[in-house]
């Protein structure tokens, strides 16, 4: 079973940043009896002269470190993001250590750490078991009789964390967002994203396909199978069946599209020939709702059709795969390097293997999160982090108060509807007000592979026992040692995780402007993801609803396109372009929070004249804060990846793309006609 994925600036997969050295303190900085002498907080070691900031801004403030620093060996991109998810690895590793060490009355979370870190560490019995902790999952696959068993043990398998074709959510309803709702989505691929499948003319794309068809034979090989070739043919085959009938990315972005109610007892109708009770049964979902929200419904009766026609052999095959592919980081080193041999190397360019103890401190996490996260919060996350952010947070929302009011392109009735929108903005920060309970999860020091199961099943049914009860409204859909931000439109609630409030995105001694350029624009983003494509369709109660007149909608969507032409145009490697579509909704968002945060920070000086400081002006370093936020580099299969699956622009792209449509860093910078920063104003898309 799986959680729908929320609108989020997903920063560690879409940005991967680079580690910017602490500047030393400018003897340039206002003081008063009052101030501390703060930092620019810009890595000005970095710029290099050679390059006009007016020509390639990202390349002038990072250039010195895009020439010097190289991507470790075993990470698929480097930067800024990256190094503070390092950072925190190296927290959470004495964290668990030392509760290891402790030890703990069983039962309790520092049990069941120590102990789930332990059995992941314990190497020498993971190559004495080898693939025998999984042994009764493939015995449950191997005995299928007839297809009319599939619906349940693919409702079981999904509860486990294996990848089949569909799978459920749970959420808020998004038309009455007061209850919970099982969302059925579209699944099954392995790689990430059906062109993989069905861009045979794509030289990159086809030798991926391949090599995967390779890695599914050794698979299938190690486990046992006594006919890896031939069945590693079907298995690629079936699911190049399914890429076909998938909905594209750009397609999963309209949620107006993907809401559609259907009774339980009318499953059958939409997709018939398939166990329905049987999977409802077996799901968990049968007398616990009435009604499901099916994300795909071409999908879903097209895929019961693929299903009908498609062998037992090659179900059975594809499962077995699902599931070994799924536990292999689990299990013995033949299986962990057969799996990061395609995964690592063939689809993200990453040369080595994540160190053990690194892979076992995310093996935790995943597994008890918030457990490991109160922790943390404990021990690196100060009181005085959060007092500052919860100011940022009120300048910002407050420059979205103001700019709203002045906005030529929505009228007055629609201006009303989203101050109220923005009057039930929801922050948390930090950390939640109440944590997740994980004392039905059993942990064994000796049982890696049923630990990582048992985490998954607490997991889901923690899910599933939601629904029919009111909604938490202080829940957290990501843990407080996470380096991201999200905004929820189903809650309207925008959510920024200890781990990210750090340099470069919050510097505490630094002066303001860096950190409206850095953490500032993250907050501005975050909101503005309320009023983008996507998150305006959602009205202040996190229902669907259309509060926009024709007039409204008209004017943003002629903005949007100029956007999405914009990006379009980008092309991050040779013949591959950024997707506009795909990327419209964090376009508009990076776009907008910068814009916000420019309108905040100066709210904040409330009149008087920013500090110059390291020979820059505050507006110059506010737009030096966004560039070296983004400032990374990332391996050519992981570019492709991200163009090809993910809903963000890669960095340099989000970096310049965004200046260039900014009034303010034109003036900056002195950016005139000619120079290739420029934009005409015509051209230039301004939504806040």
């Amino acid at each position: 079973m799986k959680r729908f994925a929320l609108s989020a600036l997903s920063l560690a997969l879409a940005a991967c940043f680079a580690h910017a050295a602490p500047a030393a303190k400018s003897a340039n900085a206002a003081t008063s009896a009052s101030r501390p002498v703060l930092a620019s907080g810009i890595a000005t070691q970095y710029i290099d002269p050679a390059v006009r900031p007016q020509n390639d801004f990202f390349a002038h403030l990072n250039g010195k470190w895009l020439q010097t620093v190289e991507i470790p060996a075993d990470q698929a991109s480097w930067g800024s993001f990256d190094q503070l998810y390092e950072d925190s690895l190296t927290q959470l590793r004495g964290i668990i250590e030392k509760v290891a060490a402790k030890g703990g009355a069983g039962g309790t979370d520092e049990q069941r750490i120590g102990d789930f870190y332990a059995s992941f560490m314990d190497e020498p019995r993971l190559e004495q078991l080898g693939i025998a902790p999984l042994k009764g999952e493939l015995e449950r696959i191997a005995a299928l009789k007839d297809k009319s068993e599939l619906p349940a043990l693919l409702a079981h398998l999904g509860k486990i964390g294996v990848n089949v074709p569909f799978d459920f959510g749970i959420h808020q309803d998004n038309k009455d967002s007061t209850k919970y709702v099982a969302d059925i989505g579209q699944g099954g691929l392995a790689m990430p994203d059906r062109d993989y499948y069905l861009k045979d003319d794509d030289a990159k794309l086809a030798d991926a396909k391949a090599k995967y068809e390779q890695h599914v034979e050794r698979t299938l090989a190690l486990a046992g199978n006594g006919r890896a070739v031939f069945d590693a043919r079907s298995i690629v085959g079936f699911e190049t069946e399914i890429a076909k009938i998938q909905w594209t990315k750009v397609e999963l972005r309209d949620p107006i599209k993907a809401y559609n109610k259907v009774n339980l007892a009318d499953l059958d109708k939409l997709a018939p020939g398939y166990g329905w009770k049987s999977w409802l049964d077996a799901a968990g979902l049968s007398g616990k709702t009435t009604y499901v929200i099916v994300g795909q419904p071409s999908y879903l009766k097209a895929f019961v059709e693929l299903s009908n026609k498609t062998s037992l052999d090659t179900w059975k095959a594809y499962l077995s795969m699902h599931l070994v592919d799924a536990y292999a980081g689990y299990l013995s080193k033949a299986y962990v390097d057969e799996r990061f041999g395609f995964y690592g190397k063939t689809l993200s360019g990453t040369p080595e293997l994540e160190p053990r103890w690194k892979r076992g401190v995310g093996a935790v996490e995943r597994a008890q999160g918030e457990a490991l996260g109160k922790l943390y919060v404990a021990e690196y996350f100060p009181p005085e982090r959060k007092a500052r952010m919860e100011a940022l947070v009120k300048n910002l929302l407050a420059a979205y108060k103001q700019s709203i009011d002045k906005l030529d392109w929505m009228s007055p009735a629609t201006r009303k509807e989203a101050q109220a929108k923005l009057a039930k903005f929801t922050p948390k920060i930090g950390y939640p007000n109440k944590w997740k309970d994980y004392s039905k999860l059993v942990v064994k020091r000796e049982d890696l592979v049923g630990n990582v199961m048992r985490a998954r099943v607490v997991a889901a049914d923690r899910e599933i026992d939601k629904l029919g009860k009111p909604i938490d409204r202080d829940e957290w859909g990501m843990t407080p040692q996470t380096v991201n931000a999200y905004y929820n439109p189903e809650m309207n609630e925008i959510v920024f995780p200890a781990a990210i409030l750090q340099p470069p995105f919050f510097d505490a001694n630094a002066d303001d402007a860096v950190n409206y350029g850095g953490i500032g624009a993250v907050i501005g983003h975050e909101i503005s993801h309320g009023f983008d494509d996507q998150g305006a369709q959602y009205d202040g109660n996190g229902n669907l609803r259309d509060w926009w007149s024709k007039a409204d909608h008209k004017n943003f969507k002629a903005k949007t396109a100029m956007l999405v032409n914009q990006y379009n145009a980008f092309e991050p490697l040779p013949g591959y372009h950024v997707n506009g579509e795909l990327t419209l909704g964090e376009n508009i968002a990076d776009n907008s929070g910068l814009a916000i945060a420019t309108k905040a920070y100066k709210i904040s000086l409330k009149g008087k004249k920013a500090p110059v400081i390291d020979g820059y002006t505050g507006e110059q370093r506010l737009y030096m804060g966004w560039a070296q936020v983004w400032r990374a580099k990332m391996r050519e299969q992981q570019t492709i990846a991200q163009i090809k699956a993910d809903p963000h622009s890669p960095d340099a792209f989000r970096a310049n793309g965004t200046l260039r449509n900014q009034p303010g860093f034109y003036e900056a910078f002195g950016v005139k006609p000619g120079d290739k920063m420029y934009l005409a104003p015509k051209e230039r898309v301004i939504i806040w």
